[in-house]
């Protein structure tokens, strides 16, 4: 997977906005369980925001790393405790980024 230029990481971040967080990592932080529901959630979504509760230790960079790899998807970004997840649909993507210019 290509990484994300900073134009196409604005354009995710300005959709995620008004996203809601679908997951909660809480005192247990990533559990194969997590991963798990968060993979299934990107066969219908594309984009994903989750919510690292106040009772998880570990910090939210180190979290949006782990279940990036995990889940072959891309952190968009981290703000405060909120994450913002990235995997474009194989088939049928539903969200056209703009176009990388070549630098």
């Amino acid at each position: 997977m290509n990484r994300l230029t900073s134009k196409q990481r604005a354009y995710l971040k300005s959709l995620a906005v008004d996203l809601n967080p679908i997951f909660q990592i809480g005192k247990d932080s990533v559990t194969p369980e997590n991963i798990a529901a968060i993979e299934e959630a990107f066969h219908t979504k594309e984009l994903i925001k989750i919510a690292v509760l106040k009772n998880c230790a570990d910090d939210p960079n180190e979290i949006a790393d782990l279940v990036a790899e995990r889940t072959r998807s891309q952190v968009v970004h981290v703000i405060g405790k909120k994450i913002v997840l990235y995997r474009p649909d194989k088939e049928k993507p539903k969200i056209l980024l703009p176009r990388a210019s070549r630098e």
